[in-house]
């Protein structure tokens, strides 16, 4: 347990938790759709796992987490949107 993490093993996982969310919230506001915003999201990991940019597990869990909080997030900036009209 007594494990040493290299920096580039920091930033995979910080990236992994960031940019997945910000990936959706972008791609939302760009297809005026969070499914799709979600789909197209989705659909880069999965490359990035295919190319095996993403090798572990609890990377994908990371991912995976980020991917859910920023579809949450795109609602809720839908919601705000519509309060303003």
């Amino acid at each position: 347990m007594n494990e040493v993490y290299s920096l580039e093993t920091v930033i995979r996982y910080l990236s992994a938790l960031i940019l997945p969310g910000m990936l959706v919230l972008l791609f939302t506001r760009v297809t005026y759709n969070r499914v799709i915003g979600l789909i197209l999201t989705v659909a880069l990991i999965a490359t990035s796992v295919y190319k095996g940019y993403t090798n572990t597990f609890l990377l994908i869990v990371v991912d995976a987490f980020s991917l859910t909080a920023g579809f949450w997030m795109a609602a809720k900036m839908r919601q705000r949107i519509v309060k303003k009209s």
